[in-house]
């Protein structure tokens, strides 16, 4: 039971749209249930204000830091239907942990987990109709913290305004679960050592916009980013982490600062090291990852994330050339960890890592 009391307004019946039935009409984002949760955060007070109400404008101030100086973080995860009809998280309480740093890097005020546990999973229930029952669909969960002082300074804020909006979805890409086309940028950047590229905020999404449509004017699906200083070394695609399997081994950049801790990276890591897979966290260069093709030895390239789960790679685009990846098929471990993965989520598999929790 939790501590936090929460207030409930339902939405009128007359305002409630039609919950949608048809899996493959979905995407990705575009539609939302009829509620969201919000609590309030005072600098003399603490968190309190906990409700659920009707979705609609937030009511911040024009004046809101947010704003004006990108005091902004969120964070996204799933809920997903088994086939008793139960609804089930997953590792939860890893987006709220990277929630937490995320604010801290921003000098923004925390959300206690028990907070961030209590909003989702009491909104997850109430809307819980929302959730797809068609298969690889799921509902969409997007927490989001604001500095919402009307104030037009430069200072760390004093109220924060915390929400959870719900949104069912089908697969991220449109292609579904199969090979992206990824084209390696090496002018802009994504994060260097000492900015935000660990903390997921909205400015790190924003810098990243020039380089995704010039990619995909380009007929690319998605940017891999290299690092800062060098331009060498590879640190995560836009909208995922990004690892490779060179000669048996599967490599991945490590935690430094630049990348997204994700959570669907750390359950790969953890899941191969069950398996008994040569799995390393380690710098690999653009040019090692391009000689491996050649050599004939990259044997495998996937980006892992919560929005697509795992997204095959098939082609590699630098300086001009399009480097084919596995054949440009779906690798025989992406098939494997897609699989094992979905297979907790949905329950259809035993979760011998307890990751998942049932809400209903």
């Amino acid at each position: 039971m939790s501590e936090w009391k929460i207030e409930i307004e339902r939405c009128p019946e007359d305002r409630r749209q039609p919950i949608p039935t048809d899996g493959s009409s979905l995407g990705f984002g575009k539609l939302f249930s009829d509620h969201y949760f919000e609590a309030r955060f005072h600098r003399d007070h603490g968190w309190g204000e906990c409700k659920i109400r009707p979705r609609g404008a937030l009511g911040l101030d024009p004046a809101a830091m947010c704003l004006h100086y990108g005091l902004e973080v969120f964070e996204g995860l799933k809920a997903y239907r088994a086939k008793d009809d139960s609804v089930h998280l997953f590792r939860w309480r890893k987006n709220a942990a990277r929630m937490q740093r995320s604010a801290e890097r921003l000098v923004m005020e925390p959300v206690p987990t028990d907070l961030f546990g209590a909003g989702v999973k009491a909104l997850v229930e109430l809307e819980k109709d929302w959730v797809p029952s068609a298969d690889g669909c799921s509902l969409y969960i997007r927490p989001t913290l604001v500095a919402s002082d009307p104030f037009l300074g430069v200072r760390p804020a004093d109220q924060f305004l915390f929400y959870v909006l719900c949104s069912p979805v089908g697969a991220y890409y449109a292609s579904g679960f199969k090979p992206t086309r990824i084209l390696v940028e090496e002018e802009d950047i994504r994060a260097a050592e000492g900015g935000l590229g660990e903390a997921k905020t909205g400015a790190n999404y924003a810098a990243s916009l020039r380089a995704q449509r010039r990619a995909q004017k380009a007929g690319y699906t998605q940017v891999l980013w290299l690092d800062a200083k060098e331009h060498r070394f590879v640190e995560e695609v836009g909208t995922s982490n990004i690892f490779f399997k060179i000669d048996g081994k599967v490599i991945t950049p490590p935690l430094g600062g630049t990348i997204l801790p994700g959570v669907t990276r750390d359950s790969v890591i953890r899941m191969l090291k069950h398996w008994e897979v040569p799995v390393v966290e380690e710098r690999i260069a653009i040019e090692d990852v391009v000689a491996a093709a050649e050599a004939g030895t990259l044997e495998e390239a996937f980006g892992t994330g919560t929005a697509a789960v795992i997204s095959p790679v098939g082609v590699l685009g630098y300086r001009g050339k399009d480097i084919q990846v596995a054949g440009g098929t779906v690798g025989e471990l992406s098939q494997k960890l897609y699989g094992a993965l979905t297979g907790i989520q949905y329950q259809r598999d035993p979760d011998h890592f307890e990751w998942c929790e049932q809400v209903c």
